[in-house]
């Protein structure tokens, strides 16, 4: 679990729930004994920041480009996209997912809205908290959708993709007790 900056608690929580021991990177001596890589919500210029100067940002994009799996979400999601719509002027990601990915495309804190969404893999809907949350633009041929909104005025845009070893969210699925999507990560782990 990336744990620089974001809602690491309840990522942690949701895995531990699964029976996965957990642990939280900060150096790349923790980074170096991961088999799967969470980067959790929270603000993503911030979290590219801290990477920078806690020296993980270059050994991120390394272990990522190596095949670490890994699962972001929300902010994460724009942390592991190669390209960002209304990023920050020289905003940086890790990279590795083959998305363009809209930064706080669903609006400012007060739209932030929950619903439930059709998510393959799963055998019934996911209920799914956007808080500030981005959505992708576009996706490369080898990226798989996994999710998209169902309704209202932005029904169709993608919020959920995979692509190899690599998965993102632009919601958050550990906020509300519901462990699949964090299962099928886990899932994805253990099949690499």
């Amino acid at each position: 679990m990336l744990a620089v900056q974001g809602d690491v608690r309840e990522h942690l929580r949701a895995l531990e729930g699964l029976g996965v021991r957990t642990t939280t990177v900060r150096r790349t001596s923790e980074l170096d004994a991961c088999d799967g890589l969470v980067i959790p919500g929270g603000e993503s210029t911030t979290m590219a920041k801290l990477a920078r100067t806690f020296d993980l940002l270059e050994p991120l994009r390394q272990r990522v480009k190596e095949g670490l799996p890994a699962f972001g979400t929300c902010a994460g999601m724009i942390m592991l996209a190669d390209r960002i719509e209304d990023g920050a002027v020289g905003q940086e990601t890790v990279g590795g997912l083959d998305i363009t990915v809209r930064r706080n495309a669903f609006g400012r804190q007060v739209d932030s809205f929950e619903g439930d969404l059709a998510f393959a893999g799963l055998d019934a809907p996911v209920h799914a908290v956007f808080i500030r949350a981005p959505w992708v633009e576009e996706v490369g041929p080898a990226v798989d959708v996994l999710a998209r909104v169902e309704g209202g005025p932005v029904a169709g845009r993608i919020v959920a993709v995979r692509q190899g070893s690599l998965m993102a969210t632009s919601f958050h699925p550990e906020v509300g007790g519901d462990a699949r999507v964090h299962r099928l990560f886990v899932d994805l782990v253990e099949s690499s």
